[in-house]
This record gives structure tokens, sequence and C-alpha cells, in this order.
């Protein structure tokens, strides 16, 4: 008669329990749409007062939008971001999976960053270094995505080139004041 290996008994009941409490996929991806919307949004209401003093007061390069446009073209990229975010998050395990998530909350918290160099601490100088870093961040997470899921790579490619648009208004304001 065979014996009971307490265990394999232990690692059968720990996937089970596993497998019972998996989440619908509906609400993953409300919760990865909703983590870069609620960054943008706490940086956004952070730093809103500077937009109608400090910003103001700035020389500007012509091709400078109206400040109306930042807010749809902002909200619209971390919605992109947050679809690209649970197509990676949906994928099989593997190492690649875990440097495109990393890579992913670098690029955001650089991106959250951003926000506070320019408007709240008032330096253009910075945020210009520092927006580099996030265009280059978001190249990496482009490339990364790409080996999981070319959809989710291709998703960010307004975002990058926004930003880089981004780095030369951000460049531009800095040389101009």
């Amino acid at each position: 008669m065979e014996q009971e290996h307490p265990v394999k008994n232990q690692s059968i009941q720990a996937e089970r329990s596993a497998r019972s409490l998996k989440i619908p996929p509906v609400f993953t991806l409300m919760a990865c749409i909703a983590l870069p919307l609620v960054v943008g949004s706490v940086s956004g209401i952070a730093t809103a007062g500077n937009i109608t003093t400090w910003y103001a007061t700035l020389s500007k390069p012509g091709f400078n939008p109206p400040d109306f446009l930042f807010g749809p073209v902002w909200t619209f990229l971390y919605l992109l971001m947050g679809i690209s975010l649970f197509l990676i998050w949906k994928s099989p395990s593997a190492p690649v999976k875990t440097r495109a998530l990393t890579v992913f909350g670098v690029q955001l918290v650089l991106n959250f960053a951003w926000s506070f160099i320019f408007f709240h601490f008032k330096l253009p100088g910075w945020a210009f270094a520092e927006i580099l870093l996030v265009w280059f961040s978001i190249l990496l997470m482009i490339l990364t995505f790409f080996r999981i899921s070319k959809m989710a790579a291709f998703l960010q490619l307004p975002y990058l080139l926004w930003v880089s648009f981004a780095a030369v208004l951000n460049g531009s304001i800095w040389y101009l004041n």
C-alpha cells in the first residue's frame, strides 16, 4: 500500500487554492489601466497649480500646444500604457516578463518624477535631463515588450513620440528661459 506524502499533498492543495483565487481578466485589465491613470492623475493634481502661475509666465516656442491639450493626450497615453501592461501581465511567466514589468515600473516612476521636477521644483534644465531618461526607459520598455507581445510594444509608440515632442518642448523652454 502506497503512503501519502505530506509535502506532495501540500503542494497540490496550494495549487488548487491558487487556481480558485484566480482574478477574472476584466478586473486585471481594469487594475492595469488604473495604475498609470492614477499615477498620472496624482502628478497632474500635485503640479496643476503651477500651470496657471509659473508656467504661464515662461517664454515658450511657437510650437507649444495649448494647455488644454495636455490632459486628454496624457489620459490617452496612460490608457495605452495600461492596456500594454495587461498584455504583458497575462503572458506566461518568464525572466523577460519580469524584466518587462520592471522596466514598465521604472519608466512610470520617471514619468511621475518629471512633473515634479519641472512644475513643482521649477527646474526645466533638470527636467530636460530627466525626460531624456524617460525617453530611454520608454524605448527600452518597447524593445522588451516586443519580445513578449508585439501589440504591447506597438501601443507604446504614441507614448514615445509624445515624449520625444515633450523633450524638444522642455529643452526649448529651458533654452528660452
